[in-house]
């Protein structure tokens, strides 16, 4: 397969806006509607799939001649997996509280549809650092999201902004900032009562949905299509054998 030769700063803002893995591309959806009920929860989810994303993103694309093409999904796999495992270990060891807080969904970064799918639509066709530089701006833009949705989630439905951020901050020493431990609207304005099902699952489709159609709004501004809601979107499409077996099921219909 060819390499493409784009511009490092096209393959970076590509993330952000007009390739949002989330937004755009609809993966990686599962976290992203667990862990946006705080900004402190997203940003330690967003930070951790960023470094698996270039880790794997550099192994892959270092490692793209020599994986036989057979076992090329089972060997990214162990490759995201390995990277994962390091992230989870040094999450649990420095920062524990956010370990806590993320639960499952550290350990199943390995199977995120964002992790696998730049690696199988990029990083195996790319040389290591436009791949790292890709990887860094899905990364950035997943975070993004994420943060977006968990500040309106988390101000909205808690009456606060960076609650628990010494989970965070503990990382640069104890009493950070004076014990800086978030804001608390409530405080500030007593008269707001929070909107408690914000923090709660129906809040995160909300607000998922409301992003969505902003996305897809701006995107039809500039002339680009909505997002894709189905296989066709996928970055795997051309290797997913239900994607394969759809057209086959239509004509034997016929």
């Amino acid at each position: 397969m060819a390499e493409k030769k784009t511009p490092l700063r096209k393959e970076f803002s590509k993330g952000l806006i007009a390739e949002n893995p989330v937004l755009r591309l609809v993966l990686g959806t599962c976290p992203t509607l667990a862990i946006s009920s705080s900004v402190v929860n997203a940003i330690g989810m967003g930070v951790s799939a960023t470094i698996v994303l270039i880790c794997s993103n550099i192994a892959i694309s270092a490692l793209r001649k020599v994986i036989p093409n057979k076992v090329r999904i089972p060997a990214y796999v162990v490759i995201i997996a390995s990277f994962v495992t390091m992230v989870q270990m040094l999450v649990k060891a420095f920062v524990p509280a956010i370990d806590q807080a993320l639960g499952v969904f550290l350990p199943l970064i390995v199977v995120n549809c964002i992790i696998l799918g730049r690696a199988e639509g990029f990083a195996n066709s790319n040389p290591v650092l436009a791949s790292a530089v890709d990887g860094l701006g899905m990364g950035v833009g997943f975070t993004l999201t994420l943060v977006v949705m968990g500040t309106v989630r988390e101000v909205l439905g808690a009456g606060t902004f960076l609650g628990g951020a010494q989970s965070l901050l503990v990382l640069f020493g104890e009493n950070t900032l004076n014990g800086f431990n978030g804001f608390n609207l409530l405080k500030s304005f007593p008269g707001i009562v929070p909107i408690g099902i914000f923090v709660l699952a129906p809040g995160g489709f909300f607000m998922f949905g409301v992003l969505m159609a902003l996305a897809n709004y701006l995107a039809e501004r500039k002339g680009k299509p909505k997002a894709n809601l189905g296989c066709e979107g996928c970055p795997m499409a051309s290797t997913c054998t239900i994607q394969k077996k759809q057209p086959m099921e239509k004509e034997a219909a016929q």
